[in-house]
């Protein structure tokens, strides 16, 4: 295990709070964990109506339930991906074993990749609904704050994106630095490997003798 794989110091130092909390990493986890919870409560508490001329409530984009499903799953999901990655940003410099981590930094790349491109979606679904929708007694600010933090969720969850290919490659480059080979490496204090291969004992008398000779008698 080196000094420094993947973004984070060799294991075993003490866990630094305040520098934890001043990560952009960090930063960026707690912002997408509150617009989360901004996205699926705002419809959770004032998405469904319940129109005049009908019984049962309704999503408040253009009575799209799928649309008001897909938000609140989404946010719903994200907020409880935000709430592990950042115990396992805590708890990364403990972890030792370089292939631990490595699969740690893929799955937050490509966590974060798929909840960009989710929230975009949603963010188009959204503002797509809400500029069909005819009905008088919706409220319309938390409407606009379910898309406007829709499309905030996208800025921060692509900074994530960002942030993890950066540390992956980052671990990549420093184990193909790092490595040698051990036939190659001249610092190494010990010798290299002898061949043991031995020429066999008649091989030489053999290559030595010329044309056939007569015996004198």
């Amino acid at each position: 295990m080196q000094g420094n794989a993947y973004g984070a110091s060799l294991a075993g130092g003490a866990f630094d709070v305040g520098s934890f909390v001043k990560k952009p990493q960090t930063v960026l986890r707690f912002l997408s964990w509150v617009f989360s919870i901004v996205v699926f409560a705002s419809i959770t508490a004032e998405g469904y109506i319940n129109p005049e001329t009908q019984g049962n409530t309704k999503c408040m984009f253009n009575e799209n339930d799928s649309t008001c499903s897909y938000a609140v799953g989404i946010g719903i999901l994200a907020f409880l991906g935000c709430f592990i990655f950042l115990l396992l940003d805590a708890y990364f410099p403990n972890i030792s074993n370089a292939k631990e981590r490595k699969y740690i930094v893929i799955g937050d790349l490509a966590f974060s990749a798929a909840w960009t491109f989710l929230w975009f979606i949603c963010f188009c679904v959204l503002a797509n609904q809400w500029s069909k929708t005819t009905m008088t007694h919706v409220v319309a600010d938390a409407a606009r704050a379910v898309i406007a933090f829709s499309f905030f969720s996208i800025v921060t969850w692509a900074l994530l994106s960002y942030f993890a290919l950066g540390r992956y490659r980052q671990g990549v480059s420093e184990f193909n630095q790092e490595y040698t080979d051990p036939a190659q490496d001249h610092t190494s204090p010990y010798p290299p490997p002898q061949s043991t291969y031995q020429q066999g004992p008649f091989t030489s008398s053999q290559g030595q003798q010329g044309e056939y000779q007569p015996p004198t008698y």
